[in-house]
């Protein structure tokens, strides 16, 4: 299949490196060079620009950081209108339920078909090809591209067909990922007040009642300490908080913790860690209790 890939950072760079490795063509865009030419010399083809890697393609796939990212890339830059009728937009990213229904409108504006595909991983689950996607959109299209996600992830769950249903369900999921991370940082920072090392609390609460990635993964780095080099930043956790108000918002949800979590955040940026990992997040609750 002829796949073009826009976006190579942390997550986009192995996604679109198996995809290579499966036998598919595919021209890989980003922002900076160093990415596109570690991929060309896996038997990618590079692309100067968006619309160079949209030229062609049968499937686009976008990785990009955010809204304003993808709005850019896909249309200020021309990739849309450098596709050709009938090829489908894939993005993999996780953007706003608003964006993702203003996008949808402008593929059907050009005959272009949209879905959307974000995904449940860290940067080792997508190397090793294992991602959960969480998908929606025409049943067609999602049938279409199915063969690109049994490359890319273990299971792909699909959700309607609707784009920003997919949108909304990776929103709601990075919520829940960020209240584990918040729970664990005061839980551990409550066990720490009484003399319990937090290497020991996590270590059991991980390997018992919660043993489930997210908290197996953020617990292990939080007792490690373990913050750099950030496999997911803690500014990106900051945005999908964000966003998982916004979209709360716009259908009368109460999120009250989501409040709370927004908060912690912007603690945490206001003391410079926005950059570090999203285990981070727990330097908040231990700055709180004279901890550190």
């Amino acid at each position: 299949m002829q796949v073009g890939f826009l976006g190579l950072g942390t997550m986009g760079f192995p996604m679109a490196a198996n995809l290579v490795k499966a036998g598919h063509r595919v021209r890989v865009w980003n922002r900076s060079q160093e990415p596109v030419a570690r991929l060309a010399a896996l038997g990618a083809e590079p692309a100067a620009a968006p619309a160079d890697a949209a030229d062609g393609a049968e499937v686009l796939i976008a990785m990009l950081a955010d809204d304003a990212a993808s709005r850019d890339v896909l249309l200020a830059q021309g990739a849309l209108d450098a596709l050709g009728k009938g090829a489908v937009v894939v993005n993999m990213a996780t953007v706003s339920v608003a964006f993702t229904r203003d996008i949808a409108a402008e593929h059907a504006a050009r005959s272009l078909s949209y879905v959307a595909a974000p995904v449940l991983g860290r940067v080792n689950v997508a190397e090793a090809g294992q991602l959960n996607i969480l998908a929606a959109g025409d049943v067609a299209q999602l049938d279409r591209v199915q063969p690109l996600f049994d490359v890319l992830g273990q299971k792909t769950w699909r959700f309607g067909d609707r784009p920003e249903q997919a949108a909304a369900v990776k929103l709601a999921a990075n919520f829940m990922i960020a209240s584990a991370i918040e729970t664990m940082a005061e839980a551990s920072t409550l066990a720490a007040g009484h003399g319990v090392a937090k290497t020991a609390f996590l270590e059991m609460l991980t390997s018992t009642i919660f043993a489930a990635p997210p908290y197996k993964g953020y617990g292990a780095a939080i007792a490690e300490e373990r913050f750099e080099p950030a496999g997911f930043k803690l500014s990106l956790g900051l945005k999908d908080v964000r966003l998982a108000l916004e979209a709360a918002d716009a259908v009368n949800v109460p999120l009250p913790f989501a409040g709370v979590l927004r908060d912690n955040h912007l603690d945490a940026l206001a003391h410079g860690e926005g950059h570090l990992d999203w285990a981070a997040l727990s330097r908040v609750a231990e700055r709180r209790a004279a901890q550190k």
